[in-house]
């Protein structure tokens, strides 16, 4: 599986599309991406952690065993584009006990890196779990009021996006 994930810059792909094949078509090949989230090479462990969340999406099943990937090294990453992978991932899983509380800390972390897409996403996940763990909206609320007042449109796009969302859910 590795072979598939390595070469190209950080933008490539490397050829990330046959190693989803193969894991679709040989689900317990999950494990080995999983252990390759953890990878030394950073953009192996990204192009790892990229299939692991679109898999997530049509079989949580399969990846629901591996999930606290997102919650180890992924969280310290230096690069944007691993800690975008881990926040855009956390709320995808059902979270309980210490794992639910690590994985709410790690989004409020992210609140405050410095690159925009991944604030961004922090707050969309702390959204999500803002609706189930209503202690959060005063914190979701505050960044929401923050993103509003930047001078980034990303981050003024998407916290119009998590209103409109927060406002339409069912009270």
């Amino acid at each position: 599986m590795r072979p598939l994930l390595t070469g190209g810059d950080r933008r490539s792909l490397a050829r990330a599309d046959q190693a989803r094949l193969v894991v679709e078509d040989n689900p317990a090949r999950i494990a080995e991406l999983a252990e390759l989230a953890e990878d030394g090479d950073w953009r192996v462990s990204l192009r790892a952690l990229d299939l692991l969340e679109k898999l997530v999406h049509e079989h949580v099943e399969w990846i629901e065993p591996y999930k606290r990937v997102f919650l180890g090294s992924c969280t310290r990453s230096d690069k944007w584009e691993v800690r975008l992978q881990m926040v855009r991932a956390l709320p995808l899983f059902k979270w309980t006990g210490r794992d639910a509380a690590r994985a709410k800390a790690i989004l409020l972390e992210n609140l405050t890196y410095p690159q925009a897409f991944v604030k961004a996403w922090a707050l969309d996940s702390l959204a999500t779990f803002a609706v189930k763990d209503g202690r959060l909206m005063p914190a979701v609320r505050a960044h929401l009021e923050e993103f509003e007042k930047t001078g980034s449109k990303a981050l003024q796009a998407r916290a119009r996006r998590i209103r409109q969302r927060l406002a339409a859910r069912p009270e």
